[in-house]
């Protein structure tokens, strides 16, 4: 196990033994002083920090600044889609280094414009997967490769796309599946080691939809899952990045654009192709 992978466990390990003692101390009135429940909190960030100085925290943005050239790969869907939280117009693409997401990019099903449900404010609080088009839809290998990761025991949960719904997301929701670790962020996900240490990871894949196991050799376009909710998800969408190392807890994010598309920008609809291997 690598220094960056103990320290990501232990500062989940010491968050969660400071919400315990939280809990304990006002349940119990042990009778010792309360500032004493923060010392798991400092130390875990203790451990962070030096890890950050070390360059070995996977966020740390010194470890993830030794960016390697993007890396050419095939679009992991086809037809009409959207991108969110792109790597076109910022980095980190999403906020965080973490889980080696740094050109991650998010890209949401939209086959005519208006097809996909947009935010509401308050009602509907939420919606069925079945509501937007992204749900079930094919996910495609990008390139040659073989499957190292395979997971899809995870629910697809309703979507979080009204005002109340997002407020849960981001202070309930998000904050326990980090505690809980990578597999409840990234929910059902397929990762493939493409060569050159280059990994593909497919994040929010659909329960039960694996068309892959670890192990397995792939060819570009071919089937792997289909596009889910499960895991830190606002809806149904697909999450994909590439990344130096098969662990998101350890991994570094690696640039990425893909072929005869590029890296489109956010907001921007772009069209993937349909090849004789990919599904219609």
């Amino acid at each position: 196990m690598t220094a960056r992978k103990l320290a990501a466990i232990a500062f989940r390990g010491l968050q969660l033994t400071f919400l315990g003692l939280i809990i304990v101390h006002f349940a119990l009135d042990l009778g010792y002083p309360w500032w004493w429940n923060f010392l798991p909190l400092v130390l875990a960030y203790a451990i962070l920090i030096a890890a950050r100085l070390l360059g070995g925290a996977p966020d740390s943005p010194r470890a993830a600044g030794a960016a390697r050239e993007p890396v050419e790969v095939g679009p992991p869907v086809t037809g009409r889609w959207t991108a969110l939280n792109s790597p076109a117009d910022r980095t980190p693409s999403h906020g965080t280094h973490a889980y080696g997401q740094t050109y991650a990019i998010d890209i949401v099903a939209e086959p005519e414009e208006g097809a996909r449900p947009g935010f509401r404010w308050l009602w509907p609080i939420a919606r069925r997967n079945s509501a937007f088009p992204a749900f079930g839809a094919p996910l495609l290998a990008v390139a040659d490769a073989t499957v190292v990761r395979a997971a899809d025991d995870q629910r697809d949960h309703l979507s979080r796309t009204s005002l109340p719904g997002i407020l849960y997301l981001m202070l309930l929701e998000g904050s326990v599946r980090g505690l809980l670790g990578v597999k409840r962020v990234v929910g059902n996900h397929v990762i493939l080691d493409l060569g050159d240490g280059t990994h593909a990871l497919y994040a929010h894949v659909r329960r039960g939809s694996l068309a892959v196991r670890a192990g397995d050799r792939v060819r570009a376009g071919q089937l792997l899952a289909q596009c889910g909710n499960s895991g830190n998800s606002s809806e149904p969408h697909v999450h994909f990045q590439l990344m130096d190392g098969p662990d998101p807890d350890t991994a570094h994010g690696i640039p990425f654009t893909w072929r005869g598309i590029g890296v489109p920008r956010n907001r921007e609809a772009f069209e993937a192709p349909t090849t004789a291997s990919q599904p219609a």
